[in-house]
């Protein structure tokens, strides 16, 4: 009975993960819909909430990176997913069946990966340090980020400038379609840990009477338990969906 009380999830984290998913599908969605077929389609509210809500979703990894066990492991799973849409879309790009501006070097997967793999080593440090390293992390990444610092270009490809874009500080040729820095999204999973530590200390749920058998809530919990599944198909699908469009109407022309 103990065991299985240990493996019961937190449905409301769940959720709350699903329901970021779905204003990640809309913000993408919005832009496959601008860049497919050239529609003035603008989600406005929506697409700057993803722009500047992103940190919620990576504070939401560092608080379930509290909640779960082999974090090591599953980071290398999700930085392999992060590589591997690299490597489709460079592909892609070199087929010229996408822009290079759909350039994807080091995204949201990436990000996150590489955070869980750290994990190991901030889970040892004190509460209040990673709060105030995180906090300092936040500061210089927004810093970064508000002045739009680039680097110079390196003489060679073996240049360390090459790979700074992985803390925040890319050359000024950069550019990935989806970029999640370190700095100061680094900061961001610090402080979900540290709001792990204190909301989910006995990793019980917070609102164990609510309805959350209700299907729109056991909808949402679907979607969190499965979020990299259905972040790595979701463009996939879309892209699909609108090749098929553009099929049909050229046919019908």
């Amino acid at each position: 009975m103990m065991e299985s009380v240990k493996k019961q999830r937190i449905w409301e984290v769940d959720a709350f993960r699903g329901f970021c998913l779905l204003f990640v599908f809309a913000s993408h969605l919005s832009y496959d819909l601008r860049d497919s077929f050239r529609l003035a389609f603008d989600l406005g509210f929506l697409d700057k909430l993803f722009e500047y809500g992103g940190a919620v979703f990576i504070v939401l990894s560092g608080l379930s990176a509290t909640l779960g066990s082999k974090s090591f492991r599953r980071g290398m799973i999700v930085l392999g997913c992060g590589l591997f849409i690299t490597l489709v879309t460079e592909v892609m790009i070199a087929l010229d069946l996408l822009g290079e501006y759909n350039r994807i070097q080091f995204g949201v997967l990436h990000l996150i990966g590489t955070c869980m793999i750290l994990y190991p080593i901030l889970k040892k440090l004190p509460t209040a340090f990673l709060a105030v390293f995180g906090a300092v992390l936040i500061g210089v990444g927004l810093w970064l980020s508000i002045k739009e610092v680039r680097i110079a270009e390196p003489s060679s490809p073996y240049d360390i400038r090459n790979f700074l874009y992985v803390f925040g500080l890319p050359t000024k040729a950069f550019f990935s379609g989806d970029y999640f820095p370190l700095l100061p999204n680094l900061g961001w999973f610090i402080e979900g840990i540290v709001l792990g530590r204190l909301v989910y200390k006995n990793k019980v749920s917070l609102l164990p009477n609510f309805p959350s058998d209700f299907f729109l809530i056991r909808f949402l919990r679907f979607l969190g338990r499965h979020s990299l599944i259905f972040y790595l198909v979701h463009q996939p699908v879309f892209f699909g969906i609108f090749w098929l469009i553009e099929r049909v109407v050229s046919s019908l022309r």
